[in-house]
């Protein structure tokens, strides 16, 4: 069981930047795709970015495509995501989620997670 708990969530000026990450536990995340999404109310949830945790490609949905960056600490088995240029559009809560063998392609595909934070909010607002 892989439990995942973000920090990092708050308020931000439009333009501005913020950090939020997800602290994994329960066991390794070799071979596991590490990924954001987020989902406002009576929305879909939507893709934001993805990375595998062996070898460290990405992918990103082309809404925060240069804006938004994610990584990982393969020490602290933690997985970030650093939001610069923020737009209030931005505004929602973030999940960090976790699958298993993901392949680049499958990374916007929130089918293929299988363990999911709690969420953080992120408000983008002056």
């Amino acid at each position: 069981q892989v439990h995942l708990v973000e920090s990092g969530g708050g308020l931000v000026q439009p333009g501005g930047s913020l950090r939020i990450s997800c602290s994994g536990s329960g066991r390794s995340f070799r071979n596991y795709g590490l990924g954001w999404f987020r989902q406002a109310p009576g929305k879909d949830r939507e893709f934001v970015a993805a990375i595998r945790w062996n070898g460290g490609d990405t992918s990103y949905a082309d809404s925060v495509k240069g804006r938004f960056t994610i990584s990982r600490d393969t020490a602290k088995n933690m997985v970030s995501l650093q939001m610069n240029s923020l737009k209030r559009e931005d505004t929602t809560v973030y999940y960090c989620t976790a699958g298993s063998g993901i392949i680049r392609s499958s990374m916007p595909l929130d089918s293929q997670y299988s363990y999911w934070g709690q969420g953080t909010q992120v408000t983008v607002t002056s």
